[in-house]
């Protein structure tokens, strides 16, 4: 069957094995010093692992693959870890929305007469399906329109503060005169929908790029054009917009190994926004 997994660039990982933790099904170990997929079997592709690589060697792909196991997962990775381990598990698939994982798993512990340990910490158990949504906020479904009321529609239309086009990563030449001495803002996708004065409060001024780290493809390029702008292009500053979803901390990631490869060095600063478009944190890194 085609389902969506996890693939590693082995050019680009480095071993580090930061992205094990973020892998409770254990479906990730570091053998002859790079991170393998031990087995599709073991991975569910939800892509938690993603924003724990510091190299952007880890994303989605939909290809053949066999279907993901759940109890076989519980028996072979997360229940010989015990307690701590079957928690964190659960967890997972509570944060992440995957109610009928969750509920397998809880089956495979009923079967085998174990305790749920995640019970007394979240309350979550059996048949609590409104638990199961979890607090992912990158794919739990959330509605904030019951929360406020949509604001009055301005009695004179802003303006843009778009300076250029295109604007997708993979589509912008690096050395294209916009980008010249520029702040350059590297934007998740997401943000400028989420923040509703985008455009006023962090595009004017400057070249733009924007870019997806979990759903976007053949990624191993934009550290390559990151650098070129860095370098050639001679930016002046790059902020980093990113939303509070942990896969897009790999734009983070991005710039990082774009900096350990450029002969120059630019300031960066890290704007980290909530789903409800608030800044949770600005900071020069």
């Amino acid at each position: 069957m085609k389902r969506e997994i996890i693939t590693i660039d082995e050019k680009r990982c480095t071993g580090c094995g930061d992205c094990i933790p973020g892998c409770p099904e254990g479906a990730l170990r570091v053998i002859d010093g790079k991170a393998r997929l031990i087995s599709d079997l073991f991975c569910d592709g939800l892509g938690a692992c993603l924003g724990h690589c510091p190299t952007g060697a880890m994303k989605i792909e939909l290809r053949e693959a066999e279907s993901y196991d759940e109890k076989r997962v519980m028996r072979e990775s997360i229940v010989p870890g015990g307690s701590n381990v079957i928690a964190a598990h659960l967890q997972h698939l509570a944060d992440h929305g995957q109610s009928d994982f969750f509920d397998q798993a809880l089956e495979y512990l009923e079967e085998h007469s174990l305790a749920n340990p995640l019970k007394n910490v979240t309350g979550v158990t059996h048949g609590e399906k409104q638990s199961h949504e979890g607090g992912c906020p990158g794919s739990r479904m959330q509605d904030f329109s019951v929360q406020q009321e949509c604001a009055p529609a301005p009695s004179v239309s802003p303006e843009s503060a778009l300076r250029q086009w295109p604007i997708q990563l993979h589509l912008v030449s690096p050395q294209a005169p916009c980008y010249q001495g520029s702040d350059l803002l590297l934007a998740a996708d997401c943000t400028a929908f989420a923040v509703a004065d985008f455009h006023l409060s962090f595009m004017r001024g400057k070249s733009l790029a924007i870019a997806c780290p979990k759903l976007d493809s053949n990624m191993e390029n934009y550290v390559e054009k990151l650098t070129v702008m860095i370098d050639l292009a001679r930016l002046n500053t790059i902020t980093v917009a990113i939303m509070e979803v942990p896969c897009c901390s790999g734009l983070m990631s991005f710039v990082a190994e774009a900096l350990r490869k450029a002969h120059r060095k630019v300031p960066v600063k890290k704007v980290l926004f909530s789903l409800r478009g608030e800044i949770m944190s600005e900071e020069w890194v």
